[in-house]
Parts: structure tokens; C-alpha cells; sequence
């Protein structure tokens, strides 16, 4: 089955990513991947779903959609590194993985997050993912 990164989201100031489970009037149901508890996520909470997250490169940004892939690709499908490596082989996996990316503009917390997100999906097998309308769009356009 593959995955929307749409419904994968990271709650600020909660460990790991949840999964959407349900959208309300005040806030959403969320079921956190690592130990399959609900919680309500209010609108004074900060939700990110992963779709709307990039990785600032030497000349764009690049989708974490696509990120997570290179990752994958890199590690042939296993696990990255720990996420709580120190900050000089975060660097070195993120220089293997995308080589461009800006210096300046990732920090290493990012990059802490990176692999974490990675191995949480990788552990719940769902690195295979669904493809955006905007791909889908594109992909379309291009063929004619």
C-alpha cells in the first residue's frame, strides 16, 4: 500500500509523526506510528503534514518526498543511521545522500528529524509512496 505523505504528520513538541486518523471542527485525530495511541491535536497545536516539507539545496528545494527516496535508495530500503548520532556523521550521511545540499540553511536538528522521520517509515513500511496531483499534472502536461 502506498503512502500519502499528506496523512503522515509531525506534531512540534511531540516525538515521532502520527498518523491522520480524522479531521474535525476543533483540530484533528491523530494516531502516533510508534505506539498506535490517539490523541486530539487542537489548532493552537503546530501540524505539518510531510508533503509540505523541503530540504533547502545549493539552488532549490527539493520535496522531502523526494529526500526520503534518496535515502532510501542510498541504503538500499534498510535503516539510516541513529538519529542521535553526533553531528559530524549526520553531516557525512547527508553529504552522501544529497550532496548539494545548502550547508548554511540545514542544521543539524534538521537533519536529526531527517533520519528519524526516514526510520520511522522505513520501520512501518511506508517509503513507497502515492503520487501527488501536482506530478500527476506535470507528468500529463509533459506527454503532450
Amino acid at each position: 500500500m502506498k503512502t500519502n505523505l499528506q496523512k503522515v504528520l509531525y506534531i512540534s513538541g511531540y516525538p515521532g509523526l502520527f498518523s491522520l486518523i480524522s479531521q474535525g471542527r476543533n483540530g484533528v485525530i491523530v494516531e502516533a506510528m510508534s505506539d498506535k495511541k490517539r490523541m486530539s491535536a487542537g489548532p493552537s497545536m503546530r501540524v505539518t503534514n510531510l508533503s509540505e516539507v523541503a530540504m533547502f539545496t545549493d539552488t532549490d528545494e527539493i520535496p522531502l518526498k523526494e529526500v526520503l527516496l534518496k535515502i532510501k535508495a542510498c541504503q538500499n530500503g534498510e535503516p539510516a543511521i541513529d538519529h542521535k548520532s553526533d553531528a559530524t556523521a549526520l553531516h557525512k550521511f547527508m553529504e552522501t545522500v544529497l550532496p548539494n545540499y545548502d550547508r548554511d540553511r540545514v542544521y543539524t536538528s534538521h537533519i536529526k528529524k531527517l533520519v528519524e522521520w526516514y526510520n520511522i517509515l522505513q520501520k512501518n513500511d511506508m517509503l513507497e509512496f502515492e503520487d501527488d496531483e501536482n506530478d500527476t499534472k506535470e507528468e500529463t502536461e509533459n506527454k503532450e
